[in-house]
This record gives structure tokens, sequence and C-alpha cells, in this order.
């Protein structure tokens, strides 16, 4: 972050300085949320959240070195009082940012994949220059703002992952950081209860592209219907990537190993070069296609592109994480979220790396369908019923949808009850997919089954 006195983030968030703060006091950063992550110098801000308020933790934060605390109400420390922590937060970033001309922003959304694009994006950007990117999926009202913090004089690309639950609010997150590149990678069945449908979806994620100036680059998936229209929506240049003859920037004579890895021929404008993913799943392809044809506009060459690719590893945890056991049980833990989309993809892994394998699946129902929730669950169960398993284990008192769809399923209570039972059935060499949706806590039986205790 970019150093202010503490009376320069007053004026910044129209609050009050409170609690015998120093005016001249100066904010280096970081800004954080939980008050065991405060140092000195740092700006703790007091969240209210369903389970914890963070103004009951303000004295913590001071103790270890908070200038001061971002707050709505006096606390006993030092604090800048505000109306809406929330708001006085995204106008602290939008400040912040504004200072920093320098900084080229880059933007991802999409159903799916987000979080690996931006990972990839980061990687290649960081070899032009320092670059910021959110950790995990910071990529809401709350972690986006944070993530934009980090930047200062130094950064030279800041690369932020931007979440929609409805519409308008991708354009709220580009009103904080506006984005010169835009990347939208997909519009899927995730959320698709709280939009109401998938050209609702499109509407929300191409606000992205709508937020790029006519000198930025909208980065757009040439295979998705839904997503090449949205060239139509932006004053900027359109650079397209997939598997499509006519992307600008996509792969050719596609490959999967007996891991699930793919490989491919990387072509661009100006010429091609080889790449061989250590990411698993087919779908990754189209997660490195993205960061590529972005890394490429950034004015990255293509074997430069092509090596950071392939040198790449799963940086986020719970997407894909493949583990192999001491017995050669192979784990794949994608539990951090699930829509009938990523488990289409995430059960084509499996048959890839389960070729000649005794397979498992532990699945949970799947959340925010809306009216088409029964059918899609039921969907969910039938790809896993025709998956050539072994045994699928359906978790929750929820099933009753994905039971419908695989009748043959053992249905369990819980993650315990999950694990004990595929504890029981596996074998040397066997291999399991665990996905569910985030609240389902599926990555506890991953867990488990990998030495520790689900519980």
């Amino acid at each position: 972050m970019i150093p202010l006195p503490l009376a320069r983030v007053a004026e910044i968030t129209s609050g009050a300085l409170t609690g015998m703060a120093d005016p001249r006091a100066v904010v280096r950063g970081p800004v954080v949320i939980d008050s065991r992550a405060a140092e000195p110098g740092s700006l703790f801000v007091a969240i209210k959240g369903e389970r914890a308020d963070g103004h009951d933790f303000a004295m913590q934060a001071h103790a270890a070195g908070a200038t001061a605390i971002l707050a709505s109400r006096p606390v006993e420390a030092p604090a800048v009082i505000v109306g809406d922590v929330l708001a006085a937060l995204a106008e602290l970033a939008k400040a912040v940012i504004s200072e920093l001309p320098a900084v080229t922003v880059a933007g991802v959304t999409g159903s799916a994949g987000k979080t690996t694009t931006k990972d990839l994006l980061a990687r290649l950007a960081a070899r032009i220059g320092p670059t910021v990117a959110p950790v995990g999926s910071y990529n809401n009202e709350i972690g986006h703002p944070l993530t934009v913090l980090k930047a200062d004089e130094a950064t030279r690309f800041l690369v932020l992952e931007l979440s929609a639950r409805n519409i308008g609010h991708i354009a709220y997150l580009t009103g904080i950081a506006p984005p010169r590149i835009g990347v939208v990678l997909n519009v899927g069945t995730a959320h698709l209860g709280v939009f109401g449908g998938k050209e609702a979806i499109a509407q929300a994620k191409g606000e992205l592209v709508e937020a790029l100036p006519k000198g930025g680059v909208a980065v757009l998936n040439a295979d998705d219907p839904l997503v090449r229209a949205m060239a139509g929506r932006t004053a900027a240049r359109v650079t397209f990537f997939g598997r499509s003859p006519d992307a600008h920037v996509r792969a050719e004579d596609e490959t999967l190993d007996e891991r699930g890895r793919a490989s491919f021929t990387l072509r661009t404008p100006s010429g091609a070069a080889p790449v061989r993913l250590r990411l698993y799943g087919a779908h990754a392809v189209e997660n490195a296609l993205a960061a590529a044809a972005a890394g490429y506009e950034l004015g990255l060459p293509v074997a430069t592109i092509a090596e950071e690719l392939s040198e790449a590893e799963p940086r986020s945890r719970w997407r894909m994480e493949v583990t192999d056991r001491f017995d050669g049980v192979t784990v794949i833990n994608d539990a951090y979220n699930a829509n009938p989309d990523s488990m289409r993809a995430a059960f084509g892994s499996l048959a890839a790396m389960g070729e000649g394998r005794r397979r498992f699946a532990v699945i949970a129902s799947l959340r925010e369908l809306g009216e088409d929730s029964a059918a899609l669950n039921e969907g969910v169960g039938r790809l896993a019923a025709e998956a050539g398993l072994e045994t699928l284990i359906v978790v929750g008192e929820d099933a009753g949808l994905i039971l419908a769809g695989a009748p043959g399923a053992l249905h369990v209570p819980d993650v315990t009850a999950a694990a004990e039972a595929l504890a029981a059935r596996l074998a040397p060499g066997d291999v399991v997919l665990v996905k569910g949706p985030r609240a389902a806590g599926l990555e506890r039986v991953a867990e488990a089954i990998l030495g520790g205790d689900p519980r």
C-alpha cells in the first residue's frame, strides 16, 4: 500500500478520527480484516459478520501495531469512524489505485476457472514487472479492495478476480479498480438459481468488458457463444481465445497424458510453441489459453508464455489437487466448489486418471440452481452413475435429487461417515474424486483419506 497519513484516510473515507488518533500517523499497510494479521503500520478494518464482529478485536489489532482501526462505531483504540465500513474500504482502494497510473489492471471473470486463470496470468505478468494478485478467491466486495490496497509505487500489474452474485456486482468492482484488460472465461450454471438463467449470468459477466476503455483489450472465449457475443458490448479491442480455428490464441494438437494433464500447441498471431501443462484436466486448457491471450496482449513472446504455462503448478487449495498416497491411491480433491459444468469436467479428469483402475467418487447436492435444481442435480447423479465407478458416495441429508439420478449410490449423512465408508473400500492403486459445493465441506473427506481427521 502507498503510505497515507490518517488525516488522508479520514478524508478519503469521509470518516472522523477518534480515540486519540494522530492525524499525522501513517498507514503503510497491510490493510487487514483479521486482527491476527495486524502489524506495525497496518490498518485493521472492523467488519461485522454473521459469526464475529471485528470491532471486538480492535484492541488486539492495536496491540499488534495497527496504526488505526477503520470502524463504524467507537472502539478502544485510535480509529477512523465511518458510516459504512465496506463502502469506506472501497473508497480507500479506489483512491490508492488512482494514485498509481503506471499500474495496468487486468480483471478475470467467468462461471468457472477464475482462480486458476488469475494465478496463471499473474505468473505471466510477473515476467514483465512486479505483480499483485489475490490469494485464493478474494473476488468480492471485501477481498477485491483488500487486494487493490496491496499495490504500491513498485507495482506494474494488478491481476484481479471478479465474482458476481447478481447484476451490478462486477460493475461495482470495476469502479474500484478500472481494468484495461478484461478476461471472460465462460457463462455456465454456477449461481443459476440466483440469476434466473444463463442470459442473466452473461449480462452480469459482461459488465467487465463494458468497463474497459477504448484503448483496452477484451479477452473473450471464442468457444462460448454467450461470451463471444460480448464483443458487441465493449469499446475495447477484442482478442478471442479457445479451441475454435478462428480464435486469435488457440490450442492445436491437444492430447491428455495418463494423469489427465494436457499438452498442446499454443498458436498465436505471431507464432506457436509447445505447452505441456502440469495442471490436471482438459478444462485447464481453457484457463491456460485465456491467460496466454492476456499475456500475449501484455507483449510477452509466445515462447515465454508457453514456458511459464508449462512450469505452472496448482496454487489454490482444493482445486484439482491431486495427491498420491503411499499405497498408490490417488486422491483428487476438487472440493472448493461445484456446479454442473465443473462436475462434468471433474468426472472427465477422473476418467483420464482412472483408466484401468478402480474409481470412486464422493459428491454432494449442488446449490443455488433455482427452479432447475431438481433436473440439474438428477443429471449430476446420472453423470456419476454412468462414470464406471466402483462406488459412488453421496453426502448430506439433501441428497435425494442426486440419488434420483444415481439410485445405486451409497448415501451417508455427513463427511465423517463418508470418510469411513470410503476408507473401508479403498485398495492400493484406486483413484478417488472428491467434489461438491463449498458448504458441504467435502475437503475433509480428502484430508481424512490422506491421513487426517474428517471432524
